[in-house]
């Protein structure tokens, strides 16, 4: 295995820590206090890496278009589409959330089809087509008299449309980035992010909430570790993958989420998980690859 493989590899078990650690704090605290907290602490170490990495520890030099299409697909990726997914952990699981997580790089394809005028071959239909067929078998079990749903609508729904924010922010901060800093441009998407729930702070109980949360240590230590090993060390990790290896391979390599989880839920917290779903999370993987490869 190569330092790119093993750098992808390495990013699947962080984010499979981050998911977990979300979950756990999210049903302690609540959905919306971990997603404020969590991207307060990402841009952080954010700023502080791009302080020693780039002599800049905020993105100045980033352009109005840059900030304006960044700042967009922020709003749309870490307001949106986090806090439909951050819910949809306390419903349904983390497991069973990034198993519909995993329909975002074929989304994301069929919209860079439609949006950026990307091309899309038969292999990238085909690999859209199994990655579905991978989900139904993981969210569908057979009743007495038809097939319904294995987990409850609503979280499904929500993990669906975590899904559909992040795969829309992707391509929004595909078009706004261009060659700039990955780091500084996810500084921005964060900016925007908090500048949101801040504006709507004093309408809502939600400092209040947020202030709860800060005094939970079991909270704090479950959001902490997320944080580490999501924003910070996993976007790390994936973008070593991503310049030492193709995107395709480092994109299935990380993808591997739904299958590493599986292990820990079973064993530490020993949770059921049907051999159908197994499978299902399998299919789900292979269909990122015929996609991302």
């Amino acid at each position: 295995m190569g330092a790119g493989e093993a750098a992808a590899l390495a990013t699947a078990v962080c984010w499979t820590f981050t998911v977990m650690s979300f979950e756990a704090a999210g049903k302690r605290v609540g959905s919306l206090p971990v997603n404020i907290i969590r991207l307060v602490l990402g841009l952080t170490l954010l700023s502080l890496y791009c302080a020693a990495a780039r002599g800049i520890p905020l993105p100045w030099d980033a352009s109005g278009f840059q900030w304006l299409w960044l700042g967009l697909s922020g709003i749309v990726g870490f307001v949106i589409g986090d806090l439909c997914l951050f819910r949809a952990f306390v419903l349904i699981g983390s497991r069973i959330s990034m198993v519909i997580y995993a329909l975002v790089p074929p989304v994301t394809a069929f919209a860079g089809w439609a949006f950026l005028d990307e091309s899309l071959s038969l292999k990238h239909w085909l690999g859209i087509v199994v990655t579905v067929t991978g989900i139904c078998m993981v969210i569908l079990v057979r009743g007495s008299r038809r097939m319904k749903l294995a987990h409850p609508a609503g979280g499904l729904l929500l993990a669906l449309g975590g899904t559909l924010g992040q795969a829309a922010g992707l391509v929004m901060s595909k078009y706004g980035m261009g060659s700039y800093s990955a780091f500084a441009a996810t500084q921005i998407r964060i900016t925007a992010a908090l500048a949101v729930f801040l504006l709507v702070m004093p309408f809502t109980r939600l400092a209040g909430r947020t202030a709860k949360a800060l005094r939970d240590r079991t909270a704090m230590l479950f959001i902490g570790t997320g944080s580490f090993f999501g924003p910070f060390l996993g976007v790390s990790l994936s973008l070593v993958a991503v310049r030492l290896i193709e995107v395709g391979v480092a994109s299935t390599i990380m993808a591997m989420v739904p299958v590493f989880i599986i292990v820990p839920e079973v064993v530490l917290l020993g949770k059921r998980v049907r051999p159908l779903e197994i499978a299902g999370a399998l299919v789900a993987v292979a269909g990122v690859a015929l996609v991302s490869l």
